[in-house]
């Protein structure tokens, strides 16, 4: 598959980290989805149908969060990453979760991680 559909900038607020104060205060989280798709049926279609519908997506990634809290960010991103893929029939998937401000004088700490294969 060549074509990618992109979820950017996706924000929620959640339980993650090691130390006490973050297991206390729901901290943001940014998510990144890449998704990997073809884009013809549904273009000839125009039909949501026929196509990885990114709204689903994004509120499953949202409950999750909401459900669930981890001492890890590549905890998270791993079972987003198997959760989309499983649940979206997704073949393959690229998930960058970050935490903004985590770490004193740094944009963002997080990680990328890839599931499935592009050409499945």
């Amino acid at each position: 598959m060549r074509d990618t559909i992109i979820l950017e900038g996706l924000e929620a607020r959640g339980v993650i980290g090691v130390e006490d104060w973050e297991r206390k205060q729901p901290q943001t989280i940014r998510i990144d989805v890449e998704m990997a798709c073809d884009a013809d049926r549904p273009a000839a279609s125009d039909d949501i149908a026929e196509t990885i519908n990114y709204r689903a997506v994004a509120k499953a990634i949202l409950a999750h969060i909401d459900e669930n809290a981890y001492h890890l960010v590549e905890t998270l991103a791993v079972r987003l990453a198997n959760m989309i893929r499983e649940e979206h029939g997704v073949p393959w998937v690229r998930v960058r979760v970050t935490k903004p401000g985590a770490i004193r004088f740094s944009q963002n700490v997080g990680i990328v991680v890839e599931r499935g294969a592009r050409g499945a």
